[in-house]
């Protein structure tokens, strides 16, 4: 046998090793196995960029290649795979010891479990969770989706959605974090920060502007730079900051004429030289359409396969079209994220999940998420005391909860507790992907039931109207659920519930003044029916143990605390752009032909489509500051959430120092304890140019009933910040400044001026 031959026996048994345990090869992996060798770059103690770079000297042009690009879809695989399974993976390289990175789809838990026999935890969604406005939780949050990950056998999330709702209707609204840049780059950024202290690389995507669903390959975006800095960037800059995320995944959209994924104005001038991002950039599925000009401009791996990264780029090389060097700085970011990110000395190996402890953990946090937007007559919390009936009605509350759909589709456990409806013939696989619906099997009507032993908790479907009326007149309380589903791939027609839901609402609520409406949404909602209603719960899509969370809300064994991370308007006129915003036929993908499968779909769409535009020329005012600046009333504003309890705000005080710091008092006048969710913001001068006000800075304070307490906001001074394009950097407007505290965006009884030269 020859030396070549036996490298490659060696190197083709260190695979096989490889794929049996999930695990780079720096450690041995069973009792009495060998240890493998140990390189120079397991040396801990060497910054991760060090050891990247003595790797790269011992690479080939063509292994080197071999991590720039994906495998294709995995989960469509046939014949033998190192794939794990997941949405993608990247190859790794046994001879040098470094890994194959096995990704996974994981907005709100990991997906896709049901396919390999695993289990998952479905979270509340993440606007959901971004409605707690607590760090702390959405560390947690991202902690807990890291373990799952890891021990499903996956090295890297694909989570992180910090996409800003310039366009509620988006039909991934339900996966990002709301509206405001501080809020939403805060909470992405504690997430991120939790999945990778379970040494898995994470991300934050879809960077960027990707607002809207609808054609999403070919909308070009089109947007001023300050806009940008100061809206949905700044989003991804705090959330970087916070984090140091290991990737970025850019998105499928233009942004001022050329795709994310090879605009250099967004990989290189912003994220690596402003934001000093040290991570790699890799594309969304079917998001890169070059190479040489997508390799120039930042971009260091292709997802899910090969069409511009592979083949293309070598010989891209050794024309001398692409530099080694700029090839080496491509393996250079993926290289120095691994060991980063500790994968290398803690390899994945895989492991049963803490079912039991995922569904506390899930339960906790829907728990904070869940917001109480009206409580007419104090109709909640519902008492066994003298409430004898209860009907449900609706919204499959009788089996379960929905949760958002597309790639980010957690699997339920057992399978979907209402039938999905039928794939449309002829339809696209993203079409017939989107419209998967999936509902948990975390049943309202038993969790109601068993909170309520002495009341009679019934339910009845909402198909018949009659019926529905009948039921809820005979009961002391009904309680109506709504929902709207939302996936990738599609955007809602309207924020308005189906027209039989709306029905099924009023004529509900004309049979019994106590109704109430719990909403399972992914976005803001309508609501033409609300002065008929009694109260109204936004449950969001609220996870594995959604029910039992709802009902300790709605019993009050648990006091809502809640607050929106995104304004409810009115009606779809109220919008910045009230009419969405359409691809013409010829922005639109052909269908494939039957029977061709998702690889050969994507493959087409990597050609590219004819872009179409969309403007916003909203600028800076994205969200509750659209509304306040052209002074449009709301449903509900940005902030808002009501307790089982009251607040009283007092005592104003700003210091003025290298930080503010903002002091005030926050009373509990009410008989039940709580925790509020206190808000600081300011206005600019008006030489700044900026909308009405802006968020500055917030305290989750809990209090006893009657307790009083001190409350302490420190606001770095960046959040004062405006961008000046003219300049290309960020400034402090001197002039008059208005801070105000209060328990929501249009609630906020404390004022002080504050000038600042």
């Amino acid at each position: 046998m020859t030396k070549s031959l036996k490298n490659r026996n060696r190197a083709g048994a260190l695979v096989l090793a490889s794929v049996l345990v999930g695990a780079p090869l720096a450690v041995a992996q069973f009792p009495g196995m060998q240890q493998p060798k140990s390189f120079p770059w397991s040396d801990t103690t060497l910054s991760p960029d060090a050891r990247a770079d003595m790797v790269i000297k011992e690479l080939t042009l063509e292994e080197k290649i071999s991590l720039l690009h994906g495998q294709g879809f995995s989960f469509n695989s046939t014949g033998p795979t190192e794939s794990n399974g997941g949405a993608g993976y990247s190859v790794g390289i046994p001879r040098v010891g470094i890994p194959a990175i096995q990704m996974a789809d994981s907005a709100y838990g990991v997906t896709r479990g049901a396919a390999s026999g695993r289990y998952s935890t479905a979270l509340p969604n993440n606007l959901a969770a971004a409605s707690s406005w607590d760090p702390q939780s959405a560390f947690e949050y991202g902690a807990l989706i890291g373990r799952e990950l890891r021990q499903e056998g996956y090295s890297m999330s694909l989570g992180g959605g910090v996409n800003l709702a310039r366009e509620p209707r988006n039909g991934r609204t339900f996966e990002y974090q709301g509206e405001d840049p501080l809020l939403a780059g805060t909470l992405v950024g504690n997430f991120v920060k939790g999945v990778q202290s379970q040494h898995v690389i994470g991300d934050l995507k879809h960077y960027a502007i990707n607002d809207q669903e609808s054609g999403r390959n070919a909308v070009n975006a089109n947007i001023d730079k300050r806009s940008m800095r100061e809206t949905d960037l700044l989003a991804f800059e705090i959330a970087l900051k916070i984090s140091d995320a290991g990737a970025f995944m850019c998105s499928y959209n233009r942004v001022n004429g050329d795709y994310a994924c090879e605009n250099s104005y967004l990989l290189t001038e912003i994220l690596r030289k402003d934001f000093h991002f040290k991570g790699f950039v890799l594309s969304d599925w079917g998001g890169t359409h070059s190479t040489a000009k997508a390799s120039h401009a930042g971009l260091d791996q292709e997802q899910p396969g090969k069409n511009f990264f592979g083949d293309a780029l070598q010989k891209a090389v050794v024309s001398g079209e692409v530099s080694q060097d700029e090839i080496d700085d491509h393996v250079h970011r993926i290289l120095r994220t691994i060991f980063a990110s500790g994968l290398f000395e803690n390899p994945v190996v895989k492991q049963v999940p803490d079912v039991e402890g995922g569904y506390v953990i899930a339960q906790k946090l829907a728990e904070k998420s869940i917001v109480l937007l009206k409580n007419d007559g104090n109709v909640l919390p519902l008492s066994g005391t003298g409430l004898h009936s209860i009907v449900l009605i609706g919204g499959h509350a009788n089996v379960g909860v929905l949760t958002g759909g597309g790639s980010a589709q957690v699997d339920a456990p057992g399978g979907s507790v209402v039938p999905p409806p039928p794939a449309q013939p002829g339809a696209s696989p993203m079409a017939n992907f989107s419209r998967r619906q999936v509902w948990l099997p975390s049943s309202p009507l038993r969790a109601l039931t068993a909170k309520l032993p002495s009341s009679k908790v019934s339910y009845v479907s909402g198909d018949d109207l009659s019926a529905a009326a009948t039921a809820a007149k005979a009961a002391d309380v009904a309680i109506v659920f709504g929902y709207q589903p939302e996936s990738e791939g599609m955007d809602l027609k309207s924020l308005d519930l189906s027209e039989d839901q709306n029905k099924l609402i009023e004529a509900v609520a004309a049979a019994n003044p106590r109704t109430i409406v719990v909403l399972e949404t992914g976005s803001p909602a309508t609501m033409p029916w609300i002065a008929k209603v009694a109260g109204v719960v936004e449950a969001w899509y609220p996870g594995i143990r959604g029910a039992e969370a709802l009902a300790n809300l709605l019993t009050g064994e648990v006091n809502p605390s809640g607050k929106l991370a995104i304004t409810f308007p009115t009606s779809d006129s109220d919008l910045p752009h009230p009419t969405l915003v359409l691809p013409p036929p010829t922005s639109q993908p052909q269908r494939p032909a039957p029977g061709a499968d998702i690889s050969s779909f994507m493959a087409m769409m990597a050609k590219g489509l004819p872009p179409f535009e969309t403007n916003y020329d909203e600028k800076l005012k994205v969200g509750y500051k659209w509304y306040e600046a052209e002074k449009k009333p709301v449903l509900f504003p940005f902030g808002f959430g009501l307790s089982y309890t009251s607040y009283a705000y007092s005592g104003l005080t700003v210091k003025n120092g290298d930080e503010l710091t903002v002091s005030f008092t926050v009373q509990n006048t009410g008989k039940r304890g709580g925790t509020e969710i206190a808000q600081v913001y300011s206005s600019l001068p008006d030489a700044a140019g900026e909308p009405p006000k802006r968020l500055i800075g917030w305290a989750r304070v809990e209090l006893a009933p009657g307790e009083s307490k001190v409350v302490t906001v420190s606001v770095e001074r960046d959040h004062l910040n405006v961008f000046d394009e003219a300049a290309d950097a960020w400034k402090l407007v001197p002039g008059s400044y208005t801070i105000m505290a209060g328990s929501s965006s249009q609630s906020l009884p404390l004022h002080q001026q504050l000038t600042i030269q």
